[in-house]
């Protein structure tokens, strides 16, 4: 599957294609302006850190382009993948908003470019927009609702359903489909990080592949997944991606 570079242009924040779909669509044409001639740029490889769990907030940052991963770790160092941010997703501002240390660990999955605005320009908004605020409102609540929905999941669904669900998940922007309507979806994670989105364990997630394998319903190579059959394969869900 083909890979998008990531262009090193700036782009203004009148120009960005994601903005009107974030909580930024409510921002005036002045502060607009204000937030697009304070904010920095700045590229992320692999394996960086946006921010660690524990540091101060100083800001938020926008994610333009890319892949990341939030995590926690425990005392012996170990993560556990708590979900993806996507292009579009704004990183930090519930530690802005309560004014705590970032509660969570932002790593770099595929090369990222992101927009970072500092605190006091983020504040002097929320002032002078009460619509600013409202929307990181609804973004709380919403991760609220998507949370419950994710906790619901892991009490009534099997594994192999909750497998088969994010594949439903992921397809939109990792998948495929060829000319006789099989499926290819580029995995953009390790499977250990998949069995914590699902709420698994790695050698479960890893019998469960494998019984899809033995099935018929889809072969795996490496971070590849071959679906022959696809709608077939998600019919049994009765669930929305």
């Amino acid at each position: 599957m083909a890979r998008r570079k990531i262009s090193h242009e700036p782009v203004s924040c009148f120009a960005c294609q994601n903005r009107q779909r974030s909580e930024w669509c409510v921002l005036t044409e002045n502060e607009l302006s204000r937030f697009d001639k304070a904010k920095s740029i700045r590229h992320y490889k692999p394996g960086e850190f946006i921010y660690h769990e524990g540091d101060a907030c100083q800001g938020i940052h926008c994610l333009e382009d890319g892949l990341v991963a939030l995590r926690k770790y425990n005392v012996d160092g170990q993560s556990t993948l708590l979900g993806l941010a996507n292009p579009g997703r704004t990183l930090g501002y519930r530690s802005l908003l309560s004014g705590s240390p970032h509660v969570t660990s932002a790593e770099v999955i595929k090369p990222s470019r992101v927009c970072f605005i500092d605190r006091a320009v983020i504040r002097e908004l929320l002032d002078h927009n009460p619509a600013l605020g409202y929307q990181f409102l609804r973004r709380a609540s919403k991760d609220l609702g998507r949370a419950a929905v994710l906790y619901h999941q892991g009490q009534t669904l099997s594994v192999r359903d909750r497998f088969i669900h994010l594949l439903l998940v992921l397809r939109g922007k990792y998948g495929a489909l060829d000319k006789a309507g099989a499926l290819t979806i580029e995995l953009p994670l390790s499977r250990q990080d998949l069995a914590a989105l699902i709420g698994t364990r790695p050698e479960t997630l890893a019998r469960t592949i494998r019984q899809l394998e033995d099935d018929g319903e889809a072969h795996f190579e490496g971070r590849l997944i071959h679906i022959a059959e696809p709608e077939t394969l998600f019919a049994g869900l009765g669930l929305e991606s």
